[in-house]
């Protein structure tokens, strides 16, 4: 009889279209490696039963010194596919979308700028005086007048025709009175038949220790109006994913709470459902908790600040709000802890072997608090019938020389009109294309 370890290895292989030998797969504590051990092909499938003990591991302070990219320094792919430099010269390119027109559109967080990159190859500044500008989304999506971008405090929006270089007009605020501080990147995504949008907001401190209140005398309608676990105190409005009209009539409306920071949003083709990466909480130690790929659902807890993976309570916050503990979902696919993810996009093209297709992409910006670093690659996620096994796959690494030196950290994806896989590092400023390589 086969052990379950060998099942879940030899499913692992089938579902990945046998790209990994067994050797490359790595379950519970073998799964949290670190760089040394990445590679393209290498799968990892880390499950809630896999957690240490809250502070098994001293917490770490260890940031990347980031370096210029070394002479003919590539990233690493797996076999079959090519990758080469699209653009570089980029002031911390984040976000990235592909517009209906084959442009690419990417936010210069830095320089508070969206830059819009031509099918001809010509660069131009659609616009630019935002506020550390993030998420871009087209709107309405069969025909797109507008393009939305997501500002710290305010999405705003300007109006746009394709093939345009830049914007039609000045920015129109549509969401104002987010709150600022703390974690700051703003994604959006667009329901299918564009009849809303959605924003991340992520929380302004680690683990809520701003929540310096008891929760609110009537909670239960205080929930009813901003969501099942919705936070409060100098939290309020934050950790948390909302969605708006397109004109921003009614303001924000909740839609899943205790995501501590969901960096990344997507919509998954086909099925309608809101995904979000999400970047967990630190003080735990190196193993603790990890990061997570999940799709979301409405009205669903997600854990943050008083519970993290299912009802494993953060010890920081003792004996706090009990009366979650049976209410906080578990997300789809969990992620070595701290490697950040920051971006999310779903494989839709014909360009990549068939087994890609369904699958998602996520950019892992890296680790800064973890004594093994980890992330700076970019990871595929397999998925069957639209739903996660909760396994993950190298795909793009390359990118960390040693201990304590990088040349670029992953932030955006996204699949470009010919099927190619478009990537942004903010380390030294370029975007990265990946293709099947030419026969």
């Amino acid at each position: 009889m086969r052990t379950p370890i060998a099942l879940i290895l030899a499913a692992a292989c089938l579902l990945l279209g046998g790209s990994a030998r067994a050797a490359d797969i790595r379950i519970g504590a073998a799964a949290y490696g670190d760089w040394r051990g990445d590679a393209p092909g290498v799968v990892r499938r880390i499950t809630p039963a896999d957690l240490p003990a809250p502070y098994t591991t001293p917490s770490s302070a260890d940031a990347a010194h980031i370096v210029p990219r070394p002479p003919g320094a590539m990233p690493h792919v797996p076999d079959g596919f090519a990758v080469s430099l699209l653009a570089s010269g980029l002031d911390v390119p984040r976000a990235i979308r592909t517009a209906p027109d084959g442009s690419v559109f990417v936010a210069e967080s830095a320089a508070g700028r969206v830059t819009r990159l031509a099918p001809d190859g010509g660069r131009s500044v659609f616009a630019g005086g935002f506020r550390a500008p993030f998420g871009i989304a087209f709107w309405p999506p069969a025909a797109p007048r507008y393009v939305y971008v997501g500002e710290s405090a305010q999405v705003v929006r300007l109006p746009w025709q394709p093939g345009a270089a830049t914007a039609g007009g000045p920015a129109e605020p549509v969401i104002t009175g987010i709150p600022t501080g703390g974690h700051w990147t703003r994604d959006l995504a667009v329901a299918p038949d564009g009849s809303r949008l959605f924003v991340s907001v992520g929380s302004g401190s680690n683990a809520g220790q701003d929540i310096d209140e008891p929760p609110p005398a009537d909670l239960a309608s205080f929930q009813r109006a901003h969501g099942l676990g919705a936070a409060y105190g100098e939290e309020a409005g934050r950790a948390a994913v909302f969605w708006f009209r397109p004109d921003g009539a009614g303001g924000l409306q909740p839609y899943a709470q205790g995501l501590r920071n969901c960096s990344g949003l997507a919509m998954q083709p086909g099925t309608g459902t809101l995904w979000c990466v999400v970047n967990e909480r630190d003080g735990l130690g190196d193993n603790l908790p990890p990061d997570y790929v999940t799709g979301l659902r409405a009205g669903a807890f997600y854990g943050w600040p008083w519970f993290y993976i299912g009802a494993h309570p953060d010890p920081r916050l003792p004996g706090a709000r009990p009366d979650l503990a049976g209410d906080v979902t578990v997300p789809d696919v969990l992620l070595q802890p701290h490697s950040a993810p920051l971006s999310i996009a779903f494989y839709d093209a014909a360009a990549f072997p068939p087994d890609y297709r369904g699958d998602a992409f996520v950019a892992l910006h890296g680790s800064w608090n973890r004594a093994l670093r980890t992330g700076y690659k970019v990871v595929r996620v397999h998925l069957s019938g639209g739903r996660a096994d909760g396994t993950y796959q190298d795909f793009l690494t390359g990118f960390v020389l040693s201990d304590h030196a990088v040349w670029g950290r992953p932030v955006g994806v996204a699949v470009a009109p010919d099927g190619a896989l478009l990537v942004t590092e903010d380390a030294n400023g370029t975007i990265w294309r990946i293709a099947p390589a030419p026969h």
